[in-house]
């Protein structure tokens, strides 16, 4: 019998707060057993083994940054919502390191709901590019290099990679600042 209030969304739960934690690489259905208080046999009643508590812990993170961008960009448009997406995604990605992690893949084929979930997310990005009329071929061109930069700024920042003395914050501006110029003329560049 499963036990009371364990369902698959609080299994998931529990994993993504522990992926937070310790690392999207470090999770075990053991420990998240532990913190659910239940058996490891009985996680199988709620999730198909870490592949599947994996898959579920993308496919929330996936939905959770959407919303997390939407809100930063509603409104905005050209620059200052580059700026704001930037940061929210930036924020998200130090907040939840897990999650983030999870987030990175592409969609398994055939996985309609991640599929969904992750055209979601690019749809908001699509329309912060579309505030530089940047469409088709161009706007996944310019969604590569924004996902690239900012990906690697985070992954470099949250591994201690940035020793030097200069504000970081400052450095991730400029670093947007510098998406923002090249946007401007990414059709011409193409």
């Amino acid at each position: 019998m499963p036990r009371a209030g364990l369902t698959p969304d609080r299994v998931v739960g529990v994993a993504a707060r522990l992926a937070d934690d310790v690392g999207y690489d470090r999770l075990t259905l053991k420990e998240v057993a532990r913190r659910c208080k239940v058996r490891l046999p009985s996680l199988y009643k709620h999730v198909a083994g870490l592949d599947g508590l994996r898959r579920g812990i993308a496919l929330l993170a996936i939905e959770e940054l959407t919303g997390v961008l939407r809100k930063a960009a509603v409104g905005r448009a050209g620059r200052d919502a580059l700026l704001a997406l930037a940061n929210a995604y930036r924020a998200y990605a130090r907040a939840h390191p897990g999650r983030y992690a999870a987030t990175l893949r592409a969609p398994e084929p055939g996985d309609e709901a991640v599929q969904a979930a992750s055209d979601a997310v690019l749809e908001v990005v699509f329309a912060v590019l579309r505030g530089y009329d940047l469409e088709g071929s161009d706007a996944i061109d310019a969604t590569r290099a924004l996902r690239s930069a900012l990906h690697g700024f985070v992954a470099l920042e949250t591994a201690g990679g940035f020793g030097l003395p200069e504000d970081v914050d400052r450095s991730f501006r400029r670093l947007v600042e510098g998406l923002d110029a090249a946007f401007r003329t990414w059709r011409d560049a193409g």
